[in-house]
């Protein structure tokens, strides 16, 4: 429930009342500060309470964006305030501070020289929030109007520059995200914000729009098993219709403001499954032509995913650090300032608008194993292309990492009961190891255990053995902190480690359904990395450590492969793969459902990256 007290009589012609109702909020009317206080006091604790100047002036857009947006505890515009529950407590003390006895206006454009003197309550109270270390939100209005005039002159100046914008052209040029891939630029975002005016217009909700997209992402996976160019053509059209259901339903939620925990969860992690259950139907597809491309759909999605922790790790990493610049940031700051050098620079990393149209198109006119193989073309130059900047940007900066952002690549790694005995054990040492020792010992023994997997005989005892050396090398990698120029290559190392021994192992079983069983098991422990992610992202930390440890972390899981390969048939591994798959996917889901669903995680929306 909403509820907006406006601290005086209505002025006459005002909509301020109806705008407000518009938006949801019961509204009262009070007589001056301490009636406005007696009015909060009679709010129940649980509701959003507005209090807003009964002079203001501005656009109904300025009002939405001040008062009903959920992310924030307190935020604000002249003449506006809003308090969810958490900020409560804090917009009752600062009302007792803001005194009882002056009114917040006069009620009507015939007012003297003290209607200009007169105090603007709102005002007051967000000053008083920011002072006491309530953090008050203002969101950025633009060309929209929000003011409290003093006079009839500034009010009716104030009248004419609401009447001059459009607030319904702002709000929809406003849903769409300030920085996106070009496809989505020019050929999507045109005309999906208008859906999802519609959508809000009839009442569906972000996850609404969100789920339809999954199922539509579904349906096109589906046609694409059925082998057919037919099937083929429509799985091409539905992949694209299925992106443009993605794009609305974050515009929906900017739009109509519709931010929530659940919608955070749910655009975080369809966007992966849409994109890993289509591989998947290609795959079937191939299948039912004679070609078994099941390597390449596991080899794409691993590089994708490993495209992502890049990006995440750096991100974290850098993104609260100290002394945070380096030429080559300058540089790249520089062709920022040229127009058509962003463009390309964002085309060549392959975001999702174009890696799914590619996906889309070749689909329809080609086969799987070529739409497979441009994707690892194209994903592999992207992925070097921005690590190879990154890299130099790190090397080139004398950033100094916070402890937070160490903490958090720390709980990026995934490392399990193994690597953190290990750990332990070494910790005394740590320290006088050298600055990229913990990139190159995880890259080292991460890369021993790959090889070993990929050039050995399935039933070989070798990679058994390369993969308890990749337990003690993971162990020494996170031994101190995370804090080195290039330690944000740690998490993806281990990622790239353990997703591709599993790759390596199940190929070289050279049964039926192995690498289907490998696929589902690195889902399911993507899925849970991709979880981690975003739980950080959000503020809330990373998954619980019970969590991480029943599931074996990223060394343990490699070990158990690894013994399973050298002890058991190839038939048999693909049975054991499947247990594992199973078992890794119901635990992470079930605690990713519980935590999302029913913790107290913020209410957030993330505009996320272009890849």
């Amino acid at each position: 429930m909403s509820t907006a007290i406006v601290t005086g009589p209505p002025v006459p012609g005002s909509s301020l009342e109806g705008d407000l109702r518009s938006l949801g909020f019961d509204v009262r009317i009070a007589s001056g500060a301490e009636d406005t206080a007696a009015l909060i006091a009679a709010v129940p604790g649980a509701d959003r309470v507005a209090v807003v100047d009964p002079r203001f002036v501005g656009h109904v857009h300025s009002l939405r964006l001040a008062l009903t947006d959920p992310r924030f505890p307190a935020a604000a515009v002249p003449g506006a305030l809003t308090a969810q529950p958490e900020a409560r407590t804090a917009l009752t003390r600062a009302l007792s501070a803001a005194g009882t006895g002056t009114p917040s206006g006069a009620a009507d454009d015939s007012d003297t020289l003290s209607a200009v003197r007169a105090v603007v309550l709102p005002d007051v109270l967000a000053d008083a929030l920011d002072a006491e270390g309530t953090a008050v939100h203002r969101p950025e209005l633009g060309s929209l109007v929000a003011t409290v005039p003093g006079d009839p002159q500034a009010r009716n100046e104030a009248r004419q520059a609401v009447t001059a914008v459009d607030d319904e052209d702002v709000r929809l040029r406003s849903a769409v995200k300030a920085r996106d891939g070009f496809f989505t630029t020019f050929c999507i975002s045109p005309y999906s914000r208008y859906l999802a005016r519609w959508c809000a217009r009839r009442g569906l909700t972000p996850n609404q729009v969100t789920t339809a997209s999954l199922l539509t992402a579904l349906i096109a996976a589906g046609a694409a098993a059925t082998g057919t160019r037919g099937g083929y053509i429509a799985a091409g059209v539905l992949l694209l219709f299925s992106f443009v259901l993605d794009c609305t339903d974050g515009q929906l939620a900017r739009y109509s403001l519709q931010y929530s925990t659940m919608g955070a969860w749910l655009d975080a992690t369809f966007d992966r499954a849409k994109e890993y259950a289509y591989y998947a139907g290609l795959a079937l597809g191939a299948a039912r032509g004679g070609d078994d491309v099941w390597a390449l759909v596991l080899g794409a999605m691993v590089l994708q995913t490993c495209r992502h922790v890049v990006d995440f790790s750096f991100n974290e990493a850098n993104h609260d650090a100290v002394s945070n610049t380096s030429p080559t940031a300058a540089l790249s700051d520089k062709l920022d300032s040229v127009g058509w050098t962003v463009w390309v620079r964002r085309m060549i990393v392959l975001p999702i608008g174009e890696r799914w149209a590619m996906i889309a198109v070749l689909t329809a006119v080609t086969t799987p194993r070529i739409v497979f193989y441009a994707l690892l073309i194209g994903c592999a130059f992207a992925a070097s292309y921005t690590t190879a900047g990154r890299v130099l940007r790190s090397l080139t900066r004398k950033a100094q990492r916070t402890d937070r952002a160490a903490q958090a690549l720390a709980d990026l790694t995934d490392s399990g009961p193994l690597a953190e005995a290990v750990a332990g054990g070494f910790s005394k040492r740590a320290p006088s190891l050298p600055a990229f020792a913990p990139f190159v010992i995880a890259l080292t023994g991460g890369a021993a255990v790959v090889a070993t997997a990929a050039f050995t005989d399935y039933g070989s005892p070798w990679p058994a053995v390369a993969a308890v050396a990749y337990v003690i090398t993971s162990g020494i990698a996170v031994a101190r902190p995370l804090k080195g120029a290039l330690d944000w290559l740690v998490p993806p190392v281990f990622r790239a480690a353990e997703y591709c021994t599993v790759l390596a192992l199940a190929a070289h079983a050279e049964v039926n359904g192995a690498l289907p069983a490998a696929f589902g098991l690195v889902a399911a422990v993507a899925y849970h990395h991709y979880d981690t992610v975003y739980r950080i992202r959000g503020g809330t930390g990373a998954p619980p450590n019970w969590l991480v440890r029943v599931i074996g972390g990223h060394e343990g899981r490699t070990l158990a492969v690894a013994v399973l390969a050298a002890l058991v048939t190839g038939a048999h591994f693909t049975i054991a793969l499947t247990v594992l798959a199973v078992a890794v996917a119901l635990v992470v889901l079930a605690e990713s459902i519980r935590f999302w669903v029913s913790s107290g995680a913020p209410a957030v929306h993330d505009e996320g990256e272009p890849a």
